[in-house]
């Protein structure tokens, strides 16, 4: 009984640290559609905002205003509807610390 609950334990580990590293690729595929108008990993060298160091729930906020299309823009609301919410808080969280 002992040794299958030292099993289930190395698992549940193995699996949380698969699923930590596929979410660090995820959110770098995801910030890379961004790149094009918000520049590399955010750094935004022109009329763009700037993303890079954005707070998170700025972020967020920004994002689920273009989704209700609250905020008008040309391309974010077509941009903003394709994520779910757990994307975009990988890809808020993923800015603020550029």
């Amino acid at each position: 009984m002992r040794w299958s609950k030292i099993l289930l334990s190395i698992a549940c580990s193995f699996t949380m640290t698969i699923s930590v590293a596929d979410a660090h690729r995820n959110v770098e595929l995801l910030v890379s559609s961004c790149a094009a108008c918000h520049g590399t990993q955010g750094h935004s060298v022109g009329g763009t905002p700037r993303l890079a160091g954005l707070d998170s729930l700025h972020f967020i906020e920004q994002m689920r205003q273009f989704t209700s299309e609250e905020r008008p823009s040309t391309v974010m609301h077509h941009h903003a509807t394709g994520y779910t919410e757990e994307e975009i808080k990988l890809m808020a969280e993923f800015f603020s610390k550029q």
